[in-house]
């Protein structure tokens, strides 16, 4: 076991989770990432925590459910850490771990590379800084729209809450991703139109070499174009998985895009835009996958005030 993996572990889960003395820490792990996951438990027991380690099989997908023992634990646990090749973040046992106060982190695709170098390292009080300030122009916007290449999607957030993934969850019933930085939102069902050209990475494929463009009309993919767009629709399905259901930028400056979906989102000057469940976050889609492909340096405009120019946020008044 790497104790460097072992030390940096230490303070993700003091500074990023407050974990203390004789709580009880559930670590929700599978076989792919089982390694990792034991250089994490050794840091909650160092640390002087009632660790546990559970491994379950590899889900199949994005958003599909753990087993119902498992979930139970996680609602009976004080700090829950997700180390899963897919992300356990938009299911229901998620959701109910928090709603029973539980600090709760997702860490899906996590690679050693990535606990060392990049994403984890950035400083959190400035990630949660910026991603508070973006979340409020989500909450208050009420009509986004992303232009890249000569395409346009534009949708509905009326009504709809931001939220705020800080990568600090110290306070019961907090939960996001880590490493994180990022504010996203569900959009309104059916309001999404127009096109999307992704070009950094899709969750579930890995970077992308050459882009994949998407066509939606009614908030749904009715059309993929590029090389990745086969391998990304059989992923979604054909049901509700097709449907948009996540806008989110990334805001911290240590991120790279390396593959990984969960640093990928978080790169600074990059936003995302996810098919499938969004239940878990305020809006209606429950299909048992959510899938996010990530855009490198967009225009993006809320109520038609320019946010964000080629990737770099600006001022707005």
């Amino acid at each position: 076991m790497n104790p460097q993996l072992t030390e940096i572990s230490k303070n993700v889960l003091i500074n990023c989770l407050g974990l203390q003395e004789k709580e009880s820490f559930l670590i929700v792990t599978d076989d792919v990432k089982k390694e990792l996951a034991e250089a994490v438990y050794e840091a909650g027991k160092q640390l002087g925590a009632e660790a546990m380690m559970v491994v379950m099989k590899e889900r199949l997908k994005s958003g599909e459910e753990p087993p119902a023992a498992i979930s139970i634990a996680m609602e009976n646990a004080d700090v829950v850490l997700c180390i899963t090749q897919h992300s356990l973040t938009h299911t229901q046992a998620r959701k109910n771990a928090a709603k029973a106060g539980a600090r709760l982190a997702t860490m899906p695709g996590i690679t050693e590379d990535m606990f060392l170098e990049g994403a984890i390292a950035a400083d959190y009080s400035q990630v949660k800084q910026l991603t508070n300030e973006v979340t409020e122009l989500l909450t208050k916007g009420s009509r986004v729209r992303i232009e890249k290449d000569g395409y346009a999607l534009s949708f509905s957030i009326a009504e709809r809450q931001g939220i705020p993934s800080t990568g600090v969850y110290v306070n019961p019933g907090e939960s996001g991703n880590l490493p994180s930085g990022e504010a996203y939102i569900a959009p309104v069902e059916g309001s999404g139109s127009g096109q999307i050209q992704i070009d950094g990475s899709i969750a579930g494929i890995g970077k992308l070499s050459s882009p994949v463009l998407l066509t939606v009309e009614q908030g749904r993919i009715v059309q993929a174009e590029g090389q990745e767009a086969e391998p990304l629709l059989r992923i979604l399905g054909d049901g509700d998985g097709r449907q948009l259901g996540e806008f989110g930028i990334g805001t911290n400056n240590k991120a790279r895009i390396t593959g990984v979906v969960l640093e990928d989102e978080k790169v600074y000057g990059t936003i995302h835009v996810a098919f499938g469940s969004n239940n878990t976050f305020g809006g209606t889609i429950s299909a048992g996958v959510h899938i996010d492909g990530v855009v490198t340096k967009p225009n993006v405009f809320i109520d038609d005030v320019l946010i964000m120019d080629q990737g770099k946020f600006i001022a707005t008044p």
